[in-house]
């Protein structure tokens, strides 16, 4: 900005400071809030300067002060929204990243003490997600004879899973648990 433009607005904020800060402070509690509100207005002045008419100076004030006190009851009206919702949900933790990590490095391990055919089996139906039924042509069996081979294999990742001494991850159990195929 130019030197006549800081005396212009310089000018300004002396001239009508006391006059936006009670016009705000009538329509707003909380002193810091007035002094952000008031602060707002003159910002928004110094950077539209060239915008406001010289006849109508407090007319604009007031006006771009009506805009910032509802951006600032917008703005609490948020924050209290957003506080009641925690509120309302009281403490939660996220779990720790590396439980997982370490859950889903015991099923990698478990999956690989597997023999080749159980491997098979539950890539078939959980990579690859094949109905038994496909699955069971892939292999060259029956889909009850798939069924069995399936539950054989969760079995023996289970147990290889439970003898490791490391939880696995809560998706793997998911997957473990539900009904084969």
């Amino acid at each position: 900005m130019t030197r006549p433009d800081e005396q212009r607005f310089t000018e300004l904020y002396r001239e009508h400071h006391a006059a936006v800060d009670a016009y705000v402070r009538r329509r707003l509690d909380g002193a810091h809030a007035v002094d952000d509100v008031v602060a707002e207005v003159f910002l928004t002045a110094w950077r539209r300067l060239e915008e406001i008419p010289r006849g109508a100076v407090l007319p604009w004030l007031y006006a771009t002060a009506r805009r910032s006190l509802a951006n600032a009851r917008r703005a609490d009206q948020r924050r209290g929204n957003l506080a009641e919702a925690v509120a309302r949900n009281g403490r939660q933790y996220a779990d720790d990243p590396a439980d997982g990590v370490a859950g889903s490095l015991a099923v990698a391990a478990a999956f690989d003490a597997l023999g080749e055919k159980d491997k098979e089996v539950l890539r078939l139906a959980l990579w690859e997600e094949l109905p038994a039924r496909q699955a069971a042509k892939v292999l060259g069996c029956t889909t009850a004879t798939f069924h069995v081979r399936l539950h054989r294999a969760r079995t023996r990742l289970r147990h290889h899973l439970t003898t490791t001494g490391t939880a696995p991850a809560p998706r793997a159990l998911t997957t473990l648990g539900r009904a084969d195929a």
